[in-house]
């Protein structure tokens, strides 16, 4: 599982697109590209209903059926870490009618984290843009003597395997982001996971773990209760709605960690519909009356082209593999 394995290697990218260029010049007609769309469009979520990744799913397949003149449905397939939604989009016909919605752990670091996948990411999708990404809050009991990660660091020294660290279950991106902080720190903590947030609030408040990153959403809820403290946020820079926290960055120089949006069609669908489904999207994204609510909660809107979305994809791949190459971390 080393770096010579990446799924998403420079070269392989660089014939990927070689192909999108073949396929919008050779299988696809204009009358296809201006039709597009002329039916439902269906965008798959990989997780149930009435979360995070829902929500901002529904809210921008409202926003293209406007744009569109035809109804974009959301549908959830929740299981498997993301893999089922991820095959049944690959299953799919390439014709731009069916779009993944995902998280970009189920691109980027599932294969890296699972023996067998149900579907390849660089042989079955073709990335159409990065919607946004939203970075964790590391927190502590309020009572806790951990203010700042020189605090974290030197605790963790001083008394080895005294700090254990939630998260929502193993693989996740809480899990790997406090692993990131334990290899770049040099501290031994120990991991414990958990059955979702809920499960986690409870035992860093009863004790049971020292500390965990949470998603912003539900550490500015719980940091404003009162019984836990933010200690630092995960993203390359300090967060507009949160300014007095700074970064993890800012005492560990390369440490980076967010949780990206993003969508995908099935590899083949014509580069017309890709770059017609893109900029559709880049122009819901950057209204401001979406956009704002969004960064409020701690998101950032990323938007773009295809090859921005794919880059990302590729290094995000080439970090985790790193780090998960020394944990020798597999699922089933």
């Amino acid at each position: 599982m080393g770096s010579t394995k990446h799924i998403f290697s420079k070269a392989l990218y660089s014939s990927f697109f070689c192909v999108l260029t073949l396929l919008g010049g050779s299988n696809l007609k204009p009358a296809q590209a201006q039709s597009f769309p002329n039916k439902q469009v269906r965008m798959v979520v990989p997780f149930p209903p009435g979360g995070s990744s829902d929500r901002i799913a529904r809210i921008l397949s409202e926003r293209l059926s406007q744009q569109w003149g035809q109804p974009v449905v959301s549908e959830n397939i929740n299981g498997a870490g993301g893999n089922l939604a991820a095959a049944n989009v690959a299953r799919s016909r390439a014709d731009g009618y069916s779009i993944l919605f995902a998280t970009h752990p189920i691109i980027a670091i599932n294969p890296l984290l699972y023996g067998k996948l149900p579907y390849n990411p660089s042989e079955d999708f073709i990335p159409v843009v990065k919607l946004m990404q939203s970075p964790l809050v590391l927190l502590v009991q309020a009572s806790s003597p951990i203010r700042s990660i020189p605090d974290l660091i030197k605790i963790a020294k001083d008394n080895p395997n005294s700090i254990n660290f939630g998260s929502g279950g193993i693989g996740t991106t809480q899990h790997l982001t406090g692993e990131m902080l334990k290899q770049i720190a040099g501290i031994n903590i120990t991991h414990i996971p958990y059955k979702g947030n809920g499960q986690t609030d409870t035992a860093l408040i009863a004790g049971d773990i020292q500390m965990f990153f949470d998603n912003v959403q539900s550490a500015k809820g719980q940091i404003n209760g009162g019984r836990v403290r933010g200690v630092a946020i995960s993203s390359n820079a300090r967060l507009a709605s949160m300014p007095d926290l700074p970064t993890v960055k800012e005492s560990l120089p390369g440490f980076e960690s967010t949780l990206a949006y993003g969508l995908l069609v099935p590899k083949g669908t014509p580069a017309s519909i890709v770059s017609q489904i893109n900029q559709s999207v880049n122009k819901v994204l950057f209204d401001p009356a979406l956009s704002q609510g969004f960064t409020g909660e701690g998101a950032t809107i990323e938007g773009g082209s295809s090859e921005k979305f794919t880059e990302f994809l590729a290094s995000e791949n080439k970090k985790w593999g790193l780090i998960l190459a020394q944990l020798k971390l597999k699922l089933d």
